[in-house]
């Protein structure tokens, strides 16, 4: 694959809440990983990208997307909305379980099946080279734990938002939760009001009972719990957290809000929770980056952390920040034209949505202009 030196960046946000902002100006990447992080890097025989000033991310996460099979949303009968978020700068999926599937089959053999087809068509033919973590299991009644045991040997590692499939009963599904856990799985857990035909309502007490790994939309999937069970969950709990832009903004802000008091910054991941009645939002992890920003104090270097680094770790994966090893999946962007903001930190803090210039996945420019954002006042040059 060969090396990749970004130069002249103008800001490095790593995507670790820890140490949101980094010193440098380059990035040297070789074979698909970041190799250092630096200033004035030089390497022979690199392929240059000039950042012109410009921001570098992560490449961002939407934590919550109901895929089916390829780049098709039978929801909304659309194709193409996986290779169009890719242009607003989402370079990683997680699949919240493919329920939209037409005619999704409900009985233990059927449920695991489309997992495991999922799964492996996402990773064998990824849409427009996202990484697509499909074949998220949807919980129904009759699974037994060699189910888990035979879907982690296909691969499988997800469980789909509970709350989707037969299994209504937290107790029930606490059990299932132990045996998936005990294969690797990270699982998913609905919450609030009904979202299509077949799911159900998921209190505060029903999150406790069953323990996640995420809370899935923690405002709304679109209808919220109140802002009572929002702060049991965050309180009396450490679980991670989900907020989606199809979901209910006023506890969004109320989550995020909760979460600068309580210093809990690494707790909170972004989704959009799409396709949906809402529609397709290929700009939605941007939003809501821009809306953590601009309608609270949260420094927008942090928002970028929840949709990157928080999300990576929260699910395992080897990619989310900018640092030596890590998989060079990788946003340039910047203010866009028009803007208050001569920055991209900047214009997320006035709620505007930065123009990309470069999206990079495994260290592989696949987009040099997005079709989706504004243009950005300093665009990076690929060479």
């Amino acid at each position: 694959m060969g090396k990749v030196l970004i130069q002249n960046i103008g800001r490095i946000v790593n995507g670790n809440v820890k140490s949101p902002i980094l010193e440098g100006d380059s990035i040297l990447i070789e074979d698909g990983r970041i190799e250092a992080v630096g200033t004035a890097l030089t390497a022979t025989g690199a392929q240059i990208i000039d950042a012109n000033g410009s921001t570098a991310t992560p490449g961002l996460f939407d934590s919550h997307v109901h895929t089916t099979l390829g780049d098709f949303a039978p929801r909304q009968s659309t194709l193409g909305y996986i290779a169009s978020a890719l242009h607003g700068g989402v370079t990683s999926m997680i699949s919240a379980g493919e329920c939209h599937t037409a005619g999704r089959p409900s009985d233990p053999v059927g449920a695991k099946a489309l997992a495991v087809v999922a799964s492996k068509s996402f990773y064998k033919a990824p849409p427009a080279g996202v990484k697509v973590h499909g074949g998220a299991l949807i919980l129904e009644k009759g699974l037994v734990e060699e189910d888990f045991a035979e879907l982690q040997k296909a691969g499988c590692w997800l469980v789909g938002e509970i709350g989707l499939g037969s299994v209504k009963k937290p107790e029930e599904a606490a059990v299932m939760v132990e045996w998936a856990r005990k294969y690797g799985f990270k699982v998913q857990m609905h919450t609030g009001g009904t979202s299509i035909p077949g799911s159900s309502t998921v209190s505060a007490a029903d999150v406790m009972v069953v323990k996640p790994d995420v809370v899935s939309h923690i405002n709304g999937g679109p209808t919220s719990i109140s802002e009572e069970e929002i702060e049991k969950i965050l309180t009396d709990t450490d679980l991670t957290v989900e907020i989606v832009q199809c979901g209910n903004p006023k506890t969004a802000q109320f989550v995020l809000e909760k979460i600068i008091k309580l210093g809990a910054f690494e707790r909170v991941i972004f989704g959009n929770d799409a396709p949906s009645g809402t529609g397709l939002i290929p700009l939605g992890i941007l939003r809501n980056i821009a809306f953590a920003a601009s309608m609270t104090d949260l420094a927008p270097e942090l928002a970028v952390a929840m949709a990157t680094g928080n999300t990576a770790r929260a699910y395992g994966l080897n990619t989310g920040e900018i640092a030596p090893g890590k998989e060079a999946d990788l946003v340039l962007m910047d203010a866009p034209m028009g803007s208050v903001a001569n920055d991209a930190l900047g214009a997320f803090k006035a709620g505007d949505l930065p123009g990309i210039s470069v999206v990079m996945i495994n260290g592989q420019v696949l987009v040099s202009k997005s079709k989706n954002t504004p243009p950005a006042q300093k665009a990076a040059v690929v060479q």
